[in-house]
Parts: structure tokens; sequence; C-alpha cells
């Protein structure tokens, strides 16, 4: 907060101001202008403005320097009034910095949403359409056509999916079902399950397993999903003749378990490896080589960091593959009591 006399001298400022406008305590009646150098005028002419139109309150968004990044600031200046005349201004602001790049990522999603549901939906009507005014001619076609309407309405009941599932954990309000279980025995089930994908493109997919005890405290189709998503990705971005690796490691001494999910795929750009848990984030290099959504990694992220208090990372290289992995505190140690 600012407080400046009629003949536009500093009267007061709380602490946040002065250091925001990067002036010190003795600053108070000295002309605001001096008070905030170069660096401000744009306040201080707002400061002025207010105060010779008489408006009894002027709102207005303005940018000041805090830290390294600029911050957005709801500036709201008030005259104050000693019978008819204007005898000063006091200017409130507010950071709206968080506000504004929220309203900015709900903006983003909106729009990266609307165009994943519009691509499926296009080719659902499109060759819908085609059946209607009878351009399949023969069984085959028909089929053929039918087989690409089932393919996209698969890809957008799990685009739906995923959309509901991340919103569901970022607000709180997904059921979770924890139970003590062995990750050997879940990842077992996951990989027969992506076995037949994995044949089609002949890559081999071998895991190796602890000897040691593995089990974790966890929703069991929640991790089932993570395993599911990390193993895909490997076969889908992994050329035939290729191989994929399941490890899982467990840490005694750190009640952590470790599972890491190796190919020999096409890799990833190493500037592009922090994006990638990011919503709707896809690797452009690799758009070529499949399709998907750009949620299945944040979905994982958000199941093993948010809901079950592990840590999931990843490397790569190009042209030699990528090591996806997640870690999960041991049953033991989720289940010991406070």
């Amino acid at each position: 907060m600012v407080v400046v006399d009629e003949q536009d001298r500093l009267v007061m400022a709380n602490e946040p101001a002065a250091g925001l406008l990067g002036f010190s305590a003795d600053a108070r009646g000295k002309p605001i202008s001096d008070v905030c150098g170069e660096r401000h005028q744009e306040f201080v002419e707002f400061l002025h403005q207010s105060a010779q139109s008489g408006v009894e309150g002027t709102r207005r968004e303005m940018a000041f320097a805090l830290g390294e990044q600029p911050h957005v600031f709801d500036t709201i200046v008030s005259c104050v009034y000693e019978g008819p005349k204007v005898s000063g201004v006091v200017a409130v602001l507010h950071d709206i910095t968080r506000e504004k790049e929220i309203s900015q990522m709900k903006n983003d999603f909106v729009s990266h949403v609307s165009h994943e549901l519009k691509t499926p939906l296009a080719s659902i009507t499109a060759y819908s359409e085609m059946l209607v005014d009878g351009e399949a001619n023969d069984e085959e076609t028909r089929k053929e056509f039918y087989g690409i309407i089932q393919t996209q309405a698969q890809r957008l009941n799990r685009l739906i999916e995923d959309i509901l599932n991340i919103s569901r954990i970022e607000s709180g309000l997904i059921k979770v079902a924890k139970e003590p279980m062995s990750l050997a025995i879940l990842i077992e089930q996951q990989m027969s399950m992506i076995q037949k994908y994995a044949e089609e493109k002949n890559i081999t997919v071998t895991r190796q397993t602890p000897i040691i005890f593995d089990q974790v405290y966890a929703d069991k189709d929640m991790i089932s999903q993570v395993i599911v998503n990390l193993l895909s990705n490997a076969v889908k971005y992994t050329p035939p003749g290729g191989s994929v690796q399941v490890v899982t490691e467990v840490d005694e001494a750190a009640g952590r378990v470790k599972v890491t999910v190796t190919d020999t795929g096409v890799g990833i750009p190493e500037e592009e490896l922090e994006h990638l848990f990011q919503k709707f984030y896809r690797v452009a290099a690799n758009n070529k080589h499949a399709k998907g959504t750009g949620l299945g990694l944040n979905l994982v992220k958000q199941i093993v960091e948010k809901v079950h208090n592990g840590r999931v990372f990843v490397t790569s290289k190009v042209g030699a593959g990528s090591t996806f992995g997640f870690e999960l505190p041991l049953a033991a140690v989720e289940m010991a009591p406070a």
C-alpha cells in the first residue's frame, strides 16, 4: 500500500510496497517520482492521473520487476477527499501473477482438449457420413470404415478417461483403494497384456525381478495403469526388432522399490526431457513414429507422485533409447505407525 498527498509526496508505504518499488523507510515526505525513480514512472503517472481526475477508484494491471521474473499486480488507486478537494491518493497493489498463470493454464488446457477431441470426432463423422451416403460399396470397404470408426472411438474414450482421471487426482476427488501387493506380480500381469502388441512389432520384452520382497502399499488399478502406460510407450516408440527390458530393484535401507522400463527406441532430445510429464506435451521429432494424446505420462506422474508419495524419472539418448521409471515406498514403510 502506498499513500501520496496532494503535492505527490510520499506520506506512507508498507514494507512490501517499499520493497517492490525500491525505496527505503526514510523516503517519507519526498516526491513520489524521486522515490520511485525512472523504473516505476508508469506507476507514478497512474497516481498523478488518478488525483487529477478525482475519480474515487481506478483499477489497472501493472507489471513490476520482482526477483528474476516480472510480476503482474492488480493496482487500485482511490482518491482521498478533504471537503470538495482531493487531498491525496491511496494505492493498493495485489500480486495476481499466480492467478494469471492459472487462468492461462486453464485456457491452454481447454484449447488442447478441444483440439484433441476434434481429431477423432472428425474421423468418426467423416466415415459415418460415407457409410450413410453409400460410398462403401463392398463388404471389405465397409469393414475398413467400421474399423476406423471403432479405433477413433476407442481413442476418444481413452482421452476422456485420462482427462477425467487427471482432473480427479488434481482435485483430490479420486477414490483410492490401497492394499499390500507385489510389484513383480503386477508387472508380470501387465506384461502379458502388452505381449501381443510387442510380438506384432517383433519386439522382445523381458523382465528382471528382485530376489527380495518387493511389496508396496498401493492402488492396484492405478499402478497397473502406470506400468501399462510405460510399457506401451516403450513398445510404441521402439522400431521392429528392438527390445524392452523391465527391471525391479529394492533398496531395503532406503525403504524404496524402483521400476525401470528401458527400450532401444528412437530416444528423446535432452532439451525435451524436462517437459515430458506436462499435460499434452509431445516430442515433435517423434510425432511421425506414433500417435498419442500427451496425457499418458502426466497421468503416470500424478498417480506415482501425488497419490503414492513416489517419484518418476527419465533418461534418454537420441537413437539409443530411453529409460522411464518410478519409485515407490515399500509397504513396510508406508504402513508403519507414525
